[in-house]
């Protein structure tokens, strides 16, 4: 972990686009109750071949108009050349600096060449350095339980390592909630000789059903010990949000102690818990 405890700390909020006028407006008074916290950025989410692709860009300005650094997701697969350049040309102009660019998730029934000039995020992130240089600062996926397609770990590794070489400039974690998982995903790269920051990324518990099919589409581990204790609670929303809180607070200051460079929440759009679990860490207003 030492190459970690060098950079200074990062902590950010994500967002996904609202699909409605109300949408809109609680996210904006969500995005004031956040933004009062100081985050370095905000980061909103890009659908499957860019079908958010408007809805990004109206949250990302909204955000930016706000006062606040704004970060659109950019996802390749299923993106042609072209649309990647306008769209990335268009937030140049609107002054955004940062970007996390992603793979994507696969379209049904195509395979990892399918639609879109680009298979892997490495060769995003390649694109974005040669036709842009340093404009951009660049986030990338990191994946300390490793991609739920990765042949296997060492395959994995190699690939992240691969979107550092082409330029990315830090890294934003799936959520975990396995602190040894990050720590030794970490002490992975410092072998392979990766050292940029990597930054752990938080996901609140407030609905185990959902928790449930969120982790099992992507691949991240929820603790058999969490597991039972959230079934055990049944539909006591309260019981689940309350235990949620400690798990998750517990998660995030052992990851600090333990020398993480911040953290990102994954908000799903609420201001708790992440406000919560904020205040618990001591992170002040």
């Amino acid at each position: 972990m030492d190459s970690q405890k060098k950079y200074p700390r990062s902590f950010s909020f994500e967002f996904f686009p609202p699909r409605t006028a109300e949408g809109a407006e609680k996210l904006r008074a969500v995005r004031e109750a956040l933004g009062a916290l100081g985050p370095e950025f905000f980061s909103v989410t890009f659908g499957a071949g860019g079908s958010t692709q408007q809805g990004t860009l109206e949250t990302v300005l909204a955000i930016q108009a706000a006062g606040h650094d704004a970060a659109p997701h950019i996802s390749c697969i299923g993106t042609g050349r072209d649309t990647i350049r306008g769209l990335l040309e268009t937030y140049r102009g609107h002054g955004i600096r940062r970007l996390v660019a992603l793979r994507g998730d696969i379209p049904s029934g195509a395979g990892v060449g399918g639609p879109g000039e680009f298979r892997h995020a490495n060769e995003l992130v390649a694109f974005i350095r040669e036709t842009f240089g340093d404009h951009f600062h660049i986030e990338v996926a990191a994946y300390p339980e490793f991609h739920p397609q990765a042949p296997s770990a060492r395959a994995d590794l190699a690939n992240f390592k691969r979107k550092v070489e082409a330029g990315a400039d830090s890294a934003l974690t799936q959520y975990f909630y396995n602190p040894d998982a990050y720590f030794r995903f970490v002490d992975d790269c410092e072998k392979l000789g990766v050292d940029l920051p990597i930054v752990p990324g938080i996901m609140p518990i407030t609905n185990y059903v959902q928790l449930a099919r969120f982790s099992d589409a992507c691949g991240a581990e929820i603790p058999r010990w969490i597991r039972k204790r959230l079934e055990g609670f049944g539909d006591d929303r309260e019981a689940i949000a309350a235990f949620g809180l400690d798990v998750v607070t517990d998660l995030c200051r052992r990851l600090l102690e333990g020398g993480a460079p911040g953290l990102h929440f994954y908000t799903m759009n609420r201001v708790e818990p992440t406000r919560t679990i904020w205040k618990n860490l001591g992170l002040g207003d």
